[in-house]
């Protein structure tokens, strides 16, 4: 039976951020996953930390993921990994994030690439990330953990659109713990050939999330063969969860798990 684990920034949002596991745990779920949960800070204070496990803990559902501070995600930046400016600042937080993936058993970290900036040199740009990757891996290896590398749709300067940029990212860097996240929406609407790319690097799947398209609604809102592409993945070898990553409509968001 296929495990989901809800992705609780871009589901229940009708309801405080620190609530969100509990309701996950309410609607029957055993697992939640996060956006960095402070976007404004990627040091956020002690009793902010403290008070997120706390929520996790509480709620006794088992965090799966977590991404690194990709900075205002709000305002529109997309990560900050390939931005030369900013390492100190990424590699602090990757200092927060192994503590907090410590204390909850947390073993996937998604470090979102960060948008293409004008007038930065693009290979200036890949070295930092190759840089603030590398220093990553080794950070959350000592946990056990893994970086995943995400393609995104919707940010035409994002420059990891497809499977392939992501994969030619991680053979750059050459450390054995980043891995694909695949989310099956964004790969889908930027025209990569999603079974292909399971057929290909399925194994290679740190971890997979889903949403429907057109609109990245839930499941069955829109035509992607989404159920036929997660067996296909399982069947090629991936065995984590399946994060739900979609915007709910009116309504109860998980009714399409019991349809």
């Amino acid at each position: 039976m296929t495990r989901h684990t809800v992705n609780a920034s871009i589901l229940l949002t009708d309801r405080p951020l620190l609530e969100r596991p509990a309701a996950a745990r309410a609607a029957g779920f055993d697992a939640v996953e996060f956006w960095w949960p402070w976007p404004q800070t990627a040091t956020p204070s002690a009793d902010q930390v403290d008070a997120f496990v706390a929520a996790i803990e509480d709620a006794g559902v088992q965090l799966t993921g977590l991404n690194f501070f990709a900075g205002d995600m709000p305002a529109g930046e997309r990560g900050i990994v390939n931005n030369p400016a900013r390492q100190d600042e990424f590699r602090a937080n990757v200092d927060l994030v192994v503590e907090i993936g410590e204390r909850l058993g947390c073993k996937h970290f998604n470090a979102l690439y960060g948008l293409h900036a004008d007038g930065i040199d693009e290979e200036a740009e890949a070295e930092a990330a190759r840089a603030n990757l590398s220093y990553a891996a080794k950070a959350v290896d000592a946990i056990g953990g893994t970086v995943l590398l995400e393609p995104v749709s919707g940010a035409e300067a994002y420059p990891l659109k497809k499977a392939a940029d992501a994969l030619a990212v991680i053979d750059s860097v050459g450390a054995g713990n980043i891995r694909l996240l695949a989310d099956f929406y964004h790969l889908a609407v930027n025209g990569d050939d999603v079974a292909a790319v399971i057929a290909e690097h399925a194994q290679d799947f740190g971890h997979i999330q889903i949403a429907d398209a057109p609109g990245r609604g839930a499941p069955g809102t829109g035509d992607l063969p989404l159920d036929t592409w997660i067996k296909a993945a399982q069947d090629g070898g991936y065995d984590g969860p399946i994060g739900l990553e979609y915007i709910a409509g009116e309504g109860d968001p998980f009714a399409w798990v019991q349809a």
